[in-house]
């Protein structure tokens, strides 16, 4: 089953235009990795995706949602068929990892607080943080924050995960566990896009890549680069 598909699509920044004629689908289950050099396109792509850049050109669905003639109060629905993962985490330092991932929930329309709490609990114990649920990201590690921010991205269940350099900000072995978490959720059926600059880490866990370069994208299948 497709879950993300662009045909023939130009994606643009502004009336700037950044990438032209990408065409790729993918799949439940897949794992994808998306490379380029800084400001080739990856951000613009997949800004696109999650709908803070229109489609203005060609065809493209994320999820239920077709993104050519996306209205802005789409958006929200659009953003609880995904999960995103950040390279700097973006968690609230104000507030425990439990109060993060509630705000979440609340803000994505769970009225009860007893399945808010179950939830939390569900998705810190896959990432195995369920012993940090008081504590404020600034007493964790960054690697407990990125595995807090995977948690945070999995809160509604979504199909897709867009993680943009998720392991960008970590030492190797955290990368890998990282790495590890992402894989894992394909065995669910989950689409996984994975913007990188880690070489090392696409050699070592070969995947599917999709290279944006001189304008497009183009889909190398799990070949060597």
């Amino acid at each position: 089953m497709a879950l993300v598909s662009l045909n023939k699509a130009s994606i643009f920044q502004g009336k700037h235009l950044v990438l032209s004629n990408v065409n790729f689908t993918i799949t439940e289950g897949e794992f994808v990795y998306l490379i380029g050099q800084t400001g080739s396109g990856k951000s613009s792509l997949l800004k696109t995706l999650y709908g803070d850049l229109p489609l203005q050109v060609g065809e493209g669905s994320v999820g239920s949602h077709s993104l050519a003639g996306l209205k802005d109060k789409d958006i929200p629905n659009l953003r609880r068929e995904l999960g995103i993962v950040f390279q700097d985490f973006q968690l609230l330092t104000d507030r425990t990892v439990e109060a993060n991932l509630d705000f979440v929930l609340r803000a994505t329309g769970w009225k009860d607080k007893d399945e808010r709490s179950k939830r939390i609990t569900e998705v810190l114990s896959w990432v195995g943080m369920q012993n940090k649920k008081h504590k404020s990201p600034f007493e964790i590690s960054g690697g407990e924050q990125q595995r807090v921010a995977i948690a945070r991205a999995l809160l509604n269940d979504p199909k897709i995960i867009l993680a943009d350099e998720p392991t960008g900000n970590l030492d190797p072995r955290t990368s890998e566990e990282i790495m590890a978490l992402l894989l894992r959720l394909t065995e669910e059926n989950k689409a996984v896009i994975m913007a990188t600059h880690d070489y090392q880490m696409i050699h070592k866990y070969s995947a599917r890549t999709l290279k944006v370069s001189e304008g497009t994208v183009s889909d190398n299948k799990g070949q060597e680069l």
